[in-house]
């Protein structure tokens, strides 16, 4: 049987959330000794436990099926690529979020990003800031620089630079300040574009429908209430992004009913004053594990 080969980060901000979310997709991993490929146990998905700027290109390459990278580094390796083949992003993933962005001297005189026309920008980014720049009719210089970008202003080989920003606290350190952010990211799966043979893709076609289940189930809440038989509508329309409720007759009770629904939306404390306000009683609110749609 032919078997689907993943690739992960190692270690990193995406590790631990990336093996999380295959084991709630009913995956079991028998690890290597090396821990750096990991053999599936019930289901043909082996893990390639890799660094994460390597999985674009274990990708392009047909090393590897799957893998599980930030858009940011995605993107860049599909630039930096110069063979006609790109990589399909088969689902956005709700966790590794930053964003690249571009940031100045706090004692510059960059108004706008219009000023940066002609100017040296350090970044561990070039070909995906040099294409977003580009688009907005701005030319410049891209220094690369493979970590510790934040010191090149003050080394000055950079007028500015464009870096991967979360809480915005190094680049305080550096006394940079944030100018404008070019690239919003999260982690994402991609997969080859590239026809695999039909018993892979019925494998991979499992494992996103497994994976689509389990991005639902984290949005979802499983409500349940009593309500006056007469107050369904209102109650209905009052929870967030329900479908059809199931109803069931109250015993002893003609005129009330349970009503159960799946809330694909947040539920929130004002939620359920208001449905309280339409006359619900008994109000449960509960997590859902697992949801095939």
């Amino acid at each position: 049987m032919k078997r689907i080969r993943v690739a992960i980060q190692k270690s990193g901000r995406l590790s631990e959330k990336s093996l999380d979310l295959l084991q709630r997709c009913g995956l079991r991993f028998a690890r290597s000794k090396d821990k750096l490929y990991w053999y599936g146990k019930d289901f043909p998905i082996d893990l390639l436990l890799v660094r994460d700027d390597d999985i674009p290109r274990l990708l392009l390459d047909g090393v590897c099926d799957l893998g599980i990278v930030g858009e940011n580094i995605a993107e860049e390796a599909m630039l930096e690529n110069t063979a006609d083949h790109d990589l399909a992003q088969l689902r956005k993933l709700p966790f590794g979020g930053c964003r690249l962005s571009l940031a100045v001297p706090e004692n510059s005189n960059f108004k706008s990003v219009a000023d940066l026309d002609g100017c040296r920008i350090a970044t561990s980014y070039p070909a995906l800031t040099r294409s977003i720049l580009s688009g907005r009719g701005i030319s410049a210089e891209t220094v690369k620089f493979s970590g510790s970008v934040e010191i090149a202003p003050g080394l000055g080989t950079a007028d500015a630079i464009s870096d991967l920003v979360s809480t915005g606290t190094t680049l305080r350190a550096n006394h940079l300040v944030e100018f404008e952010a070019l690239f919003e990211s999260t982690a994402a799966l991609y997969g080859q574009l590239d026809q695999l043979p039909d018993e892979k893709q019925d494998m991979i076609d499992r494992l996103l429908s497994r994976l689509d289940g389990v991005l639902l189930a984290a949005e979802s809440k499983y409500v349940m209430l009593h309500a006056p038989r007469d107050a369904v509508d209102t109650i209905t329309r009052l929870l967030p992004g329900a479908e059809n409720p199931s109803l069931m007759n109250l015993e002893g009770d003609p005129d009330r009913v349970a009503l159960h629904a799946v809330c694909r939306e947040t539920v929130f404390w004002e939620h359920l004053e208001a449905l309280k306000g339409a006359g619900a009683s008994a109000i449960l609110v509960l997590p859902v594990e697992k949801m095939l749609a």
